[in-house]
């Protein structure tokens, strides 16, 4: 079993920058890709960023590209979320995933996930 926790969420200026962290127990996520999603109240789960498993392929939800970066420490034992030129429409409350046996195709689909923090909440003011 692999156990999730995020952190770093909190209050942000528009145009800031944040770093939330998701730090695995249990065991690390070698061979498993990770994954953020979020959630605005009112609307569904969205994809925001993924790292295959092998890390060879990063994938971005398209009103995050060039502005978020997803990336793990060399033990691959917790995940960031680089958050820059934040926008009041980033907020919500951003979950952390892992999958093993999530193939390329499904990176952005949060059905293929196994296991999932509890969220960080993460508000942009204007």
């Amino acid at each position: 079993q692999v156990q999730l926790v995020e952190s770093g969420g909190g209050l942000v200026q528009a145009g800031g920058s944040l770093r939330v962290s998701c730090a695995a127990s249990g065991r690390t996520l070698r061979g498993y890709a990770v994954a953020w999603f979020r959630q605005a109240p009112g609307k569904e789960r969205e994809f925001v960023a993924a790292l295959s498993r092998t890390g060879g392929y990063t994938y971005y939800g398209d009103s995050v590209k060039g502005r978020f970066t997803i990336s793990t420490d060399n033990g691959k034992s917790t995940v960031y979320l680089q958050m820059n030129s934040l926008k009041p429409e980033d907020t919500a409350v951003y979950y952390c995933s892992a999958g093993s046996g999530v193939i390329t195709s499904s990176l952005r689909n949060q059905r293929a996930y196994d296991f999932w923090g509890q969220g960080t909440q993460v508000t942009v003011s204007s």
